[in-house]
């Protein structure tokens, strides 16, 4: 690769989503992931409205709605991501349980202290995770629950390779320890966090990528941009393989104080 210093935002959002929107997953995860963190939400019966922010595909909305009676309204900038989850929507005959919405989640469509659950896998260092807490909060009634996945460093130390790319592509990547503390002067009481396993990333997510960029590539054929964007991804897969003792997500459950 003749320049790893790129990040996903230096690409239009045209090859963004005709990428990603062809993975059942945008980012790390599983369904019992899933699953684990909605176990931490007290009183789950009861949340009836919740929001799942950048949501892409859908894939753990769709878990959500399985796994709670809510009326969730999913968010993602990428309109191709949209419609792809509509599609699903539409096959799971969830229409009434899920509505989607083409925009930023740091643009709120919710009144003030009208939300049961925020939640965000894998998303919300879109908008920082510091910010999304506090911008969030405010939507959240009192007593109710966030629940948000973001990247971590597991030691205190690291290589200077793989602290040079996250500097360049999240530099408010941090370790748990301030990641909760983050939390908690966001105004919530820290309740749970746990790490995502290695097989979130290496079978859920990365595990498709090489048929859908090779198909990528053919639809892309001669345009230098697309190969550097899959040269991008590829090197971001060999470091994560490389370095995967030093970091990777945690899921963090705070309610609202």
């Amino acid at each position: 690769m003749k320049d790893n210093s790129k990040t996903i935002v230096d690409f239009n959002f045209s090859l963004i989503a005709d990428f990603f929107a062809r993975l059942n997953r945008q980012g790390p995860g599983s369904e019992d992931v899933t699953k684990k963190a909605l176990s931490f939400i007290d009183n789950l019966a009861d949340v009836k409205k919740m929001v799942d922010l950048g949501c892409g595909t859908g894939t753990q909305t769709l878990t959500l709605a399985e796994n709670t009676d809510a009326h969730i309204t999913a968010i993602d900038l990428i309109p191709e991501m949209i419609e792809v989850f509509d599609g699903r929507i539409k096959e799971t005959k969830l229409e009434q349980r899920i509505s989607t919405v083409v925009g930023s989640m740091g643009e709120s469509p919710f009144a003030e202290n009208s939300l049961d659950l925020v939640w965000a896998e894998g998303s919300i260092y879109n908008i920082g995770y510091n910010y999304g807490l506090k911008y969030w909060h405010q939507y959240l009634k009192k007593g109710c629950y966030i629940g948000v996945s973001e990247a971590s460093w597991f030691t205190e130390e690291r290589p200077d390779e793989i602290q040079e790319f996250w500097d360049a592509n999240y530099p408010e990547i941090d370790t748990i320890p301030i990641k909760i503390a983050q939390m908690r002067d966001a105004g919530y009481t820290p309740v749970a966090h746990f790490i995502l396993p290695e097989t979130c990333w290496l079978d859920e997510f990365y595990a498709p990528m090489p048929k859908v960029a090779e198909e990528f590539l053919i639809r892309n054929a001669g345009n230098k941009i697309a190969e550097e964007f899959m040269q991008m991804n590829s090197h971001e897969v060999e470091l994560y393989k490389r370095y995967k003792e030093y970091y990777g997500y945690v899921f963090y459950i705070g309610k609202k104080i």
